[in-house]
């Protein structure tokens, strides 16, 4: 990998870290919802929606085939949640674990 290439992804972590620390301090869920709206398309804010919904498919139960049908999404997509959820120590399991609890 070039210098430059290694800078660029050097700079994409620490803006992604900064991104997740804004979120993090916010505490105002208005205020980061307001901050998603400006930050990405509408498109970008649909796909993110999708891939957090087949992620709590997946934890659900429901097939792979039932998912790509009803969010329209690939096969792919839908199997990357499924290896992501299924780490040892997954930061999805983690989130829905977390949520289900702040539900009771």
């Amino acid at each position: 990998m070039d210098r430059n290439a290694e800078d660029e992804i050097t700079i994409t972590q620490e803006t992604i870290r900064e991104l997740c620390n804004i979120v993090n301090s916010a505490n105002d869920e208005q205020f980061i919802y307001d901050f998603f709206e400006c930050l990405f398309t509408k498109s970008e804010l649909k796909d993110i929606a999708n891939r957090w919904l087949l992620v709590k498919e997946i934890d659900k139960g429901t097939p792979q085939r039932e998912i790509a049908k009803k969010f329209g999404m690939s096969l792919c997509k839908i199997t990357r949640g499924s290896k992501e959820l299924n780490k040892p120590d997954s930061v999805f399991r983690k989130i829905l674990d977390k949520n289900q609890n702040h539900k009771e």
